[in-house]
């Protein structure tokens, strides 16, 4: 991959997603954001085109991409709603990823076919009622007893964990102790519908209405020994690794996010008319557009760079950080802008920026906040810890 230009196998995928979301999503996704609805009909079209599948190998139900692959999705999907963006890169990241990097071959055999296909998601239990930047503050815990890993503990904003086809949640706990005394983490599998695992009603949010995000609780849960995902003791820096990624893909929905905005204002700057003219002729509305451009253009080169170092295995984990803070910033200010240019209608939902301005908060949060990546930033530049 160029870091600049696209394949010619990128730009049809590109192409291909465009054309999904503007004439399979954005007819219809105001409905189920209303109506705060998983939108199961939608997702299993993406999983038909093989979507959930973009960056694993076809030996496993996948396309054989790779995770550029998926970025330039979840920017197109994004475009139009962010709900189902964040429903893909979930399902692929953090549901998918953590088995396809650190799972047994009976783990990848078992449950990456069907992921890979869509027709069941995985989901990813690290953040907890106590403990979100601060993974390693970890409470959960896991014991072995008789060949079993018994858990307890409870974990909360986990997306994907409560569809209808969601099979399994990879959870971190605490397993043990090291030599140092700080807490040993694991990552464990639990498929759904274990006994003692169960799923909390789904929060009320301000946006990402037709996600799925719901609280975990595990309340004695068994599962087998062999369901321990990677080493034991290795849970943390496996989470470090997947966010890592995440976060080039986090940066992907953002520019989308972003990008919608503009693609929104122009077209509401041609029909809206004041005091006589399109207010796209007024200079205030023209410099706020160009501004919100330049915005979504920047984002976009910082996470194709970085994606591009990740693919070429280099190092990539600052490059990740930058990226996913300047499009994620991109994302809100574009959002609060094109409110700005939509006037009152971009106050109503009735209006994709209406949906743009609520989805654009989580993004300054979600896979590490804006000062988390500020503080990534920080140590690799080596200033002090």
């Amino acid at each position: 991959m160029n870091r600049h230009q696209l394949s010619t196998e990128h730009a049809d995928l590109r192409a291909a997603v465009e054309e999904f979301a503007r004439s399979e999503v954005a007819p219809v996704i105001g409905d189920y954001y209303e109506r705060e609805a998983f939108p199961y009909e939608i997702i299993a079209k993406m999983g038909r085109m093989g979507l959930f599948g973009l960056p694993f190998p076809e030996e496993h139900g996948g396309m054989g991409g790779d995770y550029f692959a998926l970025c330039l999705a979840l920017e197109e999907l994004a475009r139009v709603d962010s709900s189902v963006a964040i429903t893909l890169e979930a399902g692929v990241s953090l549901g998918a990823m953590p088995i396809f990097r650190f799972g047994t071959e009976e783990q990848k055999k078992t449950y990456l076919p069907r992921l890979c296909s869509g027709e069941a998601l995985g989901a990813f239990g690290l953040t907890e009622p106590d403990g979100g930047s601060d993974a390693g503050a970890t409470k959960t815990t896991a014991r072995l007893e008789d060949g079993q890993w018994v858990i307890n503990g409870t974990k909360s904003f986990i997306t994907n964990s409560g569809t209808d086809i969601t099979a399994l949640v990879t959870v971190t706990a605490v397993t043990g102790k090291r030599e140092d005394g700080r807490p040993e983490i694991s990552s464990i599998l639990v498929p759904t519908g274990t006994p003692g695992f169960s799923v909390g009603q789904k929060y009320s949010k301000v946006g990402w209405n037709a996600s799925d995000t719901n609280e975990l609780v595990f309340e004695d849960c068994r599962v087998p020994e062999t369901n321990l995902v990677g080493e034991r003791g290795r849970g943390y820096a496996q989470f470090l690794r997947i966010l890592d990624e995440g976060r080039i893909a986090i940066a992907a929905l953002s520019v989308g996010l972003a990008q919608g905005c503009v693609d929104e204002s122009v077209r509401y700057a041609h029909e809206r008319h004041a005091f006589g003219n399109p207010i796209g002729g007024y200079q205030a509305i023209q410099f706020k557009i160009a501004e919100m451009e330049a915005r979504a253009h920047t984002a976009r080169l910082a996470y194709y760079d970085a994606a591009s170092r990740m693919l070429a295995g280099e190092p990539f984990k600052k490059e990740a950080a930058v990226a996913k803070l300047v499009a994620s910033n991109a994302a809100m200010d574009n959002a609060r802008d094109a409110t700005q240019v939509f006037g009152g209608y971009g106050f109503m939902n009735d209006y994709p920026v209406g949906r743009f301005y609520r989805d654009a908060k989580i993004l300054e949060i979600g896979e590490g906040t804006s000062e988390v990546q500020k503080m990534l930033i920080a140590r690799e530049l080596g200033l002090p810890a």
